[in-house]
């Protein structure tokens, strides 16, 4: 018989980090790298903007902010409108987020929730998560009504004027909150925006008495929201379900009626993902 040839003793095994990696930020940092992302991230916070405006805001040289734009531009990651002369986020930028999108359940388990909830409701649904204190909005099903609200996926909202926002403050560790809202100032909208923090932390606790959060025409008159908070395994709310629509559509009578169908759905959508009958009730 044939010796059996032994394995290769340089075999290399994956790793995820070279070896002698000791987490020296500064040694292992690309320095024009990250200046150029975040030339994309004000960018992207900004919804677009002039050579000359986001030199400024960034207090770097066009020229330099001309050389990034350009060479993510080159890969599709950012556009240029000719006539306007702005910049904004491109269509690869956002094929890169979608990326993050498929590595969780959370939005592969949501669809078909989310669905559900529009058919009975009539109304737009939405699932959104916190991101560095702001609402990011990752999935939505829009209902065929004419007058509608629109989040799309990447939008991001201030939480203090967003029904999926006061769903997760409300029900997130008081230090986390602490956190999101001391010193911020709480931008008003409408007449009705929560701009006084007594008053936010008055709603955030009647939020976590009956399980779901109101925005009644804070962040754009004329259109409310029914948020419920959605819990991970560990009791975490780690996103928010909500429906989002006209206030015509909408009325005080109406959202005893919606809040069932959305606290529902975030019932649903948490123990999809694995949390606790009681955890999901708040």
């Amino acid at each position: 018989m044939p010796a059996t040839k032994s394995p290769p003793t340089n075999t290399r095994l994956p790793r995820g980090r070279p070896r002698g990696w000791h987490d020296k930020t500064d040694q292992n940092t690309i320095k024009s790298l990250d200046r150029a992302i975040v030339v994309l991230q004000r960018l992207g916070e900004l919804g677009g903007a002039t050579l000359s405006v986001l030199a400024d805001d960034l207090d770097q040289s066009p020229a330099t902010i001309y050389r990034v734009l350009t060479t993510f531009h080159g890969r599709g990651m950012v556009g240029f409108d000719e006539v306007a002369q702005v910049w904004s986020i491109g269509a690869g930028t956002f094929l890169i987020g979608t990326g993050f999108l498929r590595r969780t359940s959370l939005v592969d388990s949501a669809r078909p929730i989310l669905r559900a909830l529009m058919a009975a409701t009539g109304e737009t649904a939405n699932l959104g998560m916190e991101r560095n204190g702001e609402v990011l909005f990752i999935s939505q099903v829009e209902t065929h009504a004419n007058i509608r609200a629109f989040f799309p996926p990447g939008s991001v909202s201030e939480m203090h004027a967003s029904g999926i926002g006061k769903a997760l403050l409300a029900f997130m560790p008081e230090d986390r909150r602490e956190v999101i809202l001391k010193g911020r100032e709480l931008t008003r909208y409408t007449r009705q925006t929560l701009t006084d923090h007594a008053a936010l932390e008055h709603d955030l606790a009647l939020s976590r008495t009956r399980g779901f959060a109101v925005d009644a025409d804070e962040k754009t008159d004329g259109m409310r929201c029914i948020a419920a908070p959605v819990f991970d395994a560990y009791g975490e709310a780690v996103a928010g379900i909500s429906v989002s629509g006209p206030s015509s559509r909408i009325s005080d009578d109406d959202i005893v009626r919606l809040s069932g169908e959305v606290t529902t759905a975030a019932r649903n959508l948490s123990a999809a993902i694995g949390a606790a009958p009681l955890a999901s009730q708040g």
